[in-house]
């Protein structure tokens, strides 16, 4: 994680050491929770599927979208160790899904494009694993107010948090709007090179029909005698 700026505040050199102390912790907490963020090419009338091993009394949240190909949607569901479907849509652009597990095995989510005959689609997904831990050390277990210092570690946690999660937004509007871009300036060429065909066309016949308005007919050779 990189932080750029500067803070127009002077401060004791002990000081600045704690504060460097915290917000090191509170950036550690922000990656103590385990999670995995890919994006996949699922073909038409193709599923793929991802298994995670996980405890019982864990939260997960699954959070996927469709970044391209066809209607931007996909089929998506996710089973328990049992078998048990817990979570299932279908044509779905984009959804989340938070589960706290009852039972311990290896859970299986999937998309599914097998509706789709020839639309390939590219699907974003964030799955992650338990709880963001506390930031500070003991902040649960606290029963003083936080310090001026603690609060303010807090308030920049949480904002790089709205941060990442804005990024991420923002990436997966711009994957999507360029795709959708790229899509509408193939259909723009592919018309535009139809039109250019067309016009050809026209034209040389246009001229063929000119010409034979202007050509002089010969008579037969062979006349008919008086």
């Amino acid at each position: 994680v990189a932080v750029s700026g500067s803070v127009g505040v002077a401060m004791p050199g002990a000081v600045r050491g704690a504060v460097r102390t915290l917000c090191l912790a509170a950036l550690l907490g922000a990656l103590g929770a385990g999670g995995t963020e890919l994006t996949l090419e699922l073909p038409d009338s193709a599923q793929r599927c991802f298994h995670q091993e996980l405890e019982s009394g864990i939260k997960f949240t699954l959070d996927y979208q469709v970044i391209s190909g066809g209607h931007y949607d996909v089929d998506c569901y996710v089973e328990d160790p049992n078998g048990k479907t817990i979570y299932q849509e279908t044509k779905k652009q984009y959804d989340s899904f938070p589960h706290h597990t009852e039972v311990k095995g290896v859970y299986t989510f999937c998309f599914s494009n097998e509706f789709s005959t020839f639309s390939h689609k590219i699907v974003y997904f964030d799955f992650q694993v338990g709880d963001e831990p506390p930031i500070l050390p003991d902040m649960n277990n606290r029963v003083t107010a936080l310090t001026q210092m603690e609060s303010a570690c807090v308030t920049i946690h949480e904002m790089l948090n709205a941060v990442i999660d804005s990024q991420t937004h923002y990436r997966l509007r711009e994957a999507q709007d360029r795709s959708r871009a790229e899509e509408l300036n193939g259909r723009v060429s592919y018309w535009s090179v139809g039109e250019t065909l067309i016009l050809f066309v026209v034209s040389i016949g246009q001229v063929m029909l000119l010409k034979s308005f202007f050509t002089e007919k010969r008579p037969s050779s062979g006349g008919a005698g008086t």
